[in-house]
C-alpha cells in the first residue's frame, strides 16, 4: 500500500537509535502514524518539529501492518513564533487537541482547512479570537452544536447561557460581541474558560483524557 499527503506534525517519539514514530494529521488520510527511519539523525531533526507542515510518502505491507513514512518539510510554523509565549503555546495546544480528539485514520478536510486558516489569521493583531473561534468550530465538527444563536426571541438573539449535562455555562461577552476590535485579558480568559468547560464535558472527562498542558498554559498567560 502507498499514498502521498501533506500534513501537520502532531507528535514523535523515539523509536530506534536513528529512528522516530510520528503521528500527523493529514489533509487526505487523517491522523495516521508510522515510523521513519533516519528521523533522530541530526540532519533530519529539524524536520520532526512539532506544528511543521510536512509531506509525506507512506508504504505499507498490508492496511493492518505498520507504515513507514518518507517526509520533506513543507514549511516550519513554531519556530516563526519562539519568541512570543503566547502564540507558540497557542499552536502547541491546538495540536495537542488534536492529537487527543481526533480518530485515527479518518478524514476531515473542514477540520484540516480551519487550523490552517488558524495558522494564517496568527500574523493579525486579534489572533487570540481567531483561536478561540477555532476551539469552537472544531467542537462543532466533532459533534457538539455551539450555535447560541436563539432565533425564539428576536429581540435577544445570542442566549446567556447553555447547560451541558445538567450544568449552566455562562455565554462569554467575547463571543456575543465577536465584531469588537479588541478585547481585554479578563474578556479572553473567561472565553478561554467557557471553551475548556465545553471541551471537559464533552470529550475530556467522558474518554477519561488529559487535558493539555499547553492549552491550562494559554490560559494562564490571560490571567488579570
Amino acid at each position: 500500500m502507498y499514498w502521498k499527503d501533506e500534513g501537520y506534525l502532531l507528535s514523535k517519539t523515539n523509536y530506534s537509535e536513528n529512528s522516530i514514530i510520528i503521528e500527523a494529521f493529514t489533509l487526505k488520510h487523517g491522523k495516521c502514524s508510522g515510523i521513519v527511519y533516519g528521523g533522530n539523525s541530526r540532519k533530519q531533526k529539524k524536520n520532526y518539529q512539532i506544528g511543521n507542515k510536512i509531506s509525506l510518502n507512506w508504504k505499507s505491507k498490508g492496511e493492518n501492518k505498520v507504515g513507514y513514512f518518507n517526509i520533506e518539510l513543507i514549511n516550519p510554523i513554531l519556530p516563526i513564533y519562539f519568541d512570543n509565549k503566547k502564540k507558540s503555546s497557542s499552536i502547541i495546544s491546538a495540536i495537542s487537541i488534536l492529537k487527543i480528539l481526533l480518530p485515527e485514520s479518518q478524514t476531515n478536510e473542514k477540520i484540516y482547512h480551519i487550523f490552517e486558516d488558524f495558522l494564517k489569521e496568527l500574523k493579525n493583531n486579534n489572533w487570540i479570537c481567531s483561536y478561540i473561534l477555532w476551539e469552537l468550530t472544531l467542537i462543532k465538527e466533532l459533534g457538539f452544536e455551539t450555535n447560541f444563536l436563539n432565533l425564539n426571541n428576536p429581540v435577544k438573539q445570542i442566549s446567556e447561557s447553555i447547560q451541558i449535562n445538567n450544568k449552566s455555562f455562562k455565554i462569554p461577552a467575547l463571543l456575543q460581541n465577536k465584531n469588537k476590535v479588541k478585547f481585554s485579558d479578563h474578556e479572553i480568559r473567561e472565553a478561554l474558560i467557557f471553551n475548556r468547560n465545553l471541551l471537559m464535558e464533552n470529550f475530556i472527562n467522558p474518554n477519561k483524557l488529559r487535558f493539555p498542558v499547553y492549552r491550562n498554559l494559554l490560559e494562564k498567560y490571560y490571567n488579570t
